[in-house]
């Protein structure tokens, strides 16, 4: 069986869930990844009231949806960050508090243990989410940046998440780190860092998405093949690159997404520059079993026009894993007998 396509609700927090679970079936989807924000999935409530998590059930149930993992990006992000008023806009009130960087990064780190609780109550196996970084600042290297000031970044990172992944093994959850510029890990070689500053904690592992890498000139395909039992979810988004007009590099020159000067951005799936092709052959090589959830972003598209055409583009892309080789049959002893 081909596995499940399924709609990251991030990017459609306007619409009440159960708006859009009518429409994620319409347009042809298998279930919903839920994110924490909007009225899409609340965590405290999910830990407060039994009630809650059966009527978010039910209410996916009677629209003909499933839900694989729920997705808290948005407080993961303030786990590690330096923390300014851009998080403010993002995070729950009660993780903002009074606004002091490190009570929002304690009360952040404790949100995401009560992540993995809400996602058991819920009955998923898997958070997606950012981890944030203290180090994001200096990945360009002036003024000069040592390897000895980037070790404590990830050391900052290992004490902060290590409690965090603690209690998502005493859960039986896995956190997905969605790999991408501004997180601990944003191509492979911070990604294997990231996994070796926490001891290659069972709990860690990634959501792939190959739109964040390819721009960047990093080999998706070789990370799926990197980190394959790592891979505990997948995000099917598109992206091209080289597309401007040579005024804005791959920092982005501070324009929004969408301006035609911009040398790369995202694209409803199949209508970008990703080998999805060769995507779905490496996922079934490492054994990847999980949905491909769309995370739909084009700003130049109709957003219920381009959900749709990708959840009709990942249907028709996947397919099942071999059973076996295509030349067993070669072999006498596994040919089925003549009729006589």
């Amino acid at each position: 069986m081909a596995r499940p396509v399924t709609l990251f609700t991030g990017q459609w927090a306007d619409l009440p869930l159960e708006q859009l679970a009518a429409l994620a079936k319409r347009m042809g989807y298998d279930g919903l990844e839920l994110a924490c924000w909007g009225d899409h999935f609340d965590v405290q409530a999910a830990l407060d009231s039994p009630r809650y998590v059966a009527d978010k059930r039910a209410l996916l149930q009677d629209a003909g949806l499933q839900c694989f993992a729920i997705a808290n990006h948005l407080v993961g992000q303030a786990v590690c960050d330096p923390i300014d008023e851009r998080h403010k806009a993002i995070v729950p009130a009660h993780v903002w508090g009074d606004g002091d960087p490190e009570g929002v990064r304690q009360r952040a780190a404790r949100e995401m243990q009560d992540t993995a609780r809400a996602a058991a109550h819920f009955g998923v196996k898997t958070v997606t989410g950012f981890t944030g970084s203290p180090i994001w600042h200096a990945v360009y290297a002036f003024p000069p940046t040592s390897q000895d000031y980037i070790d404590r970044g990830f050391a900052d990172f290992a004490k902060r998440w290590r409690p965090i992944l603690d209690v998502f093994d005493g859960q039986g959850i896995n956190f997905a780190l969605e790999v991408h510029p501004t997180e601990i890990a944003f191509d492979i070689a911070s990604a294997q860092r990231a996994l070796d500053a926490l001891q290659h904690h069972p709990r860690f592992g990634f959501n792939f998405d190959p739109s964040h890498l390819a721009y960047q000139g990093v080999d998706y395909i070789r990370f799926i093949r990197s980190f394959g039992a790592r891979i505990f979810n997948a995000h099917m988004k598109d992206v091209w690159w080289n597309k401007g007009d040579g005024t804005v590099g791959v920092f982005g020159g501070h324009t929004a997404f969408g301006d035609a000067r911009r040398n790369w951005d995202f694209r409803s799936v199949g209508r970008g520059m990703v080998d999805f092709e060769s995507l779905i052959v490496a996922l079934n090589d490492v054994g990847y079993a999980g949905p491909l959830s769309v995370e739909w972003e084009d700003s130049r598209m109709d957003r219920v026009h381009g959900a749709t055409e990708s959840a009709a583009f990942c249907r028709r892309l996947d397919f099942p894993a071999a059973a076996g080789a295509f030349d067993a049959a070669f072999d006498k002893s596994k040919q089925s007998g003549m009729a006589g």
